[in-house]
């Protein structure tokens, strides 16, 4: 219940409102939220650590709008090293107006992300989307091979998904949306990720394992091995403030540790479902905002 709650207030303009205006909620955010992108990915980097780089902001009204994002994304990729990810929303390029348009925005950026020796991964959103966001990653894919794609194990077609997937990089997560019909008891959502681990681990494509969780990171270090995929065979990923020292950990250990940095100024709709995924951390976003301590 409390997990439905904060993602209704994911959507609340008022508690938005509420929330962004409010000068306590600064030092939470960068605690999720990268404020000098530059230099969190150097400090990143230098620890070890891989980067996933996400420029906050959903959705676009116009094709203008599209235009200016794929200026974001290709700025940025001038501060990214080799071997980094950009992570896109389909929705901020253009989706919702047109999935042509989509396409032709997402094709560029991957253009001068391969110049840079950077992958892009295709993030997944609300499940409307899902269609698009397949579509799109399938078209890509003929001209730019490395394009990876996230599936949300909390829908209950992600098995087919994966099983559809044979020779892409994909990011598997347990989902932080609301969808109809899916799965919404956390012991069905881990059910449902550890079958999609073993179709990715099986396979011929790169898995991406994004949780946070430690029995589900075990099962997947348990499933490599027994598929003999070596380190360069996987990555894990973990969110920007979400269990640093286990971050480090996995990258001491020789395992390829991908740290998810969203920045920018759209990042209360993602602070919310953040919040949801982890209710434990909003006794420590309450705590921020009513105590100036």
């Amino acid at each position: 219940m409390l997990r439905q709650a904060m993602l209704a207030l994911s959507r609340s303009p008022r508690a938005e409102r509420l929330v962004t205006i409010s000068p306590l909620t600064a030092d939470v955010v960068r605690r999720y939220v990268a404020d000098d992108i530059g230099a969190v990915i150097g400090e990143l980097t230098r620890g070890g650590l891989l980067v996933s780089v996400d420029h906050l902001g959903e959705e676009v009204a116009d094709a203008a709008q599209a235009e200016a994002a794929v200026a974001t994304y290709l700025s940025l990729l001038d501060l990214l090293p080799a071997g980094a990810d950009v992570s896109v929303k389909l929705t901020a390029l253009g989706l919702r107006q047109s999935q042509r348009l989509a396409l032709g925005n997402a094709a560029a950026i991957c253009a001068a992300a391969a110049d840079r020796g950077v992958t892009v991964t295709l993030d997944a959103e609300e499940h409307d989307t899902i269609p698009g966001l397949h579509a799109v990653h399938a078209a890509l894919r003929r001209d730019h091979p490395d394009v990876g794609v996230v599936v949300q194990a909390y829908l209950p077609d992600s098995l087919e998904r994966c099983e559809r997937l044979g020779g892409a990089r994909v990011r598997l997560c347990k989902g932080a949306y609301t969808a109809p019909g899916a799965y919404t008891r956390p012991v069905d959502i881990d059910r449902a990720f550890v079958r999609c681990l073993k179709i990715l681990m099986a396979g011929t494509g790169y898995p991406m394992v994004a949780t946070h969780d430690p029995r589900l990171l075990r099962i997947a270090a348990t499933l490599a091995v027994l598929d003999g995929r070596d380190v360069t065979g996987l990555e894990y990923q973990m969110l920007y403030g979400v269990r640093p020292d286990e971050q480090a950990r996995l990258a001491g250990l020789g395992s390829r540790m991908r740290v998810y940095v969203p920045y920018g100024a759209d990042w209360y709709a993602y602070l919310m479902r953040r919040l949801a995924e982890r209710p434990r951390n909003l006794a420590f976003f309450l705590r921020s905002l009513l105590s100036r301590r």
